[in-house]
């Protein structure tokens, strides 16, 4: 068995096991829940994993991966003829663009998300915060330009962009980046209801109060 380290609520772990049931592997993977924090690191990763994260796969021979983006080329690796991630070509380097893009959105919600949970109130930046909603409006725009593209195959390309979609959702339901980027939604509704995505929808059982933001447009 794989052994992973994940947490509901994370979109990076979400990536991986949706990636691991378009690959047919989800059967082979043990999930260990985990409670990560960006100060206050989980202490049972840290053997497999120093900086406390998740997602961490610990292999059948004791090696442990990380990140989301290495986990995903590990899993890829082990089902031959796999169309998840493209071994090479350009089909390869686009699909590796847009987990990059979709990535850089979760880093930015995230960090506007931190901002708002962890400093306290005198010490937050709203031009900080400002600029991480700048980031996701730009990507969110560039999601739309290409989403009458995307189609219905999930790459991690395409599941990257749906983990990101789903962690707007599920953290800043303020925000209504459907408006504006009605490709983008109408692609998006698809691709959450198909298996793989719809089996790993974010969800807790109690949500902390989920900072405001402007609208993406």
């Amino acid at each position: 068995m794989l052994t992973l380290y994940h947490s509901t609520t994370s979109p990076f772990a979400r990536k991986v096991t949706a990636s691991a049931r378009v690959l047919g592997l989800a059967n082979r993977l043990e999930l260990i829940a985990s409670t990560p924090h960006p100060v206050d690191r989980d202490a049972a990763i840290l053997p497999a994993n120093p900086l406390g994260k998740v997602p961490t796969l610990v292999t059948e021979d004791g090696s442990a991966l990380y990140d989301s983006r290495v986990i995903v080329e590990y899993l890829a690796s082990l089902v031959p003829g796999q169309t998840l991630l493209p071994a090479g070509g350009a089909a390869r380097f686009t699909v590796l663009r847009q987990q990059a893009l979709g990535d850089g959105l979760l880093d930015a919600a995230l960090l506007i998300r931190y901002e708002a949970l962890i400093r306290p109130d005198a010490a937050r930046s709203a031009g900080w915060v400002d600029g991480q909603q700048q980031k996701i409006a730009s990507a969110l725009d560039a999601i739309e330009a290409e989403a009458g593209s995307l189609g219905g195959a999930l790459t991690i390309g395409t599941i990257t962009y749906a983990a990101a979609l789903g962690f707007l959702d599920f953290r800043f339901p303020t925000l209504d980046w459907r408006n504006g980027h009605a490709a983008t939604a109408e692609w998006f509704a698809i691709a959450d209801a198909l298996p793989a995505l719809a089996e790993t929808r974010p969800f807790a059982v109690s949500a902390a109060p989920a900072p405001a933001l402007a609208s993406a447009r």
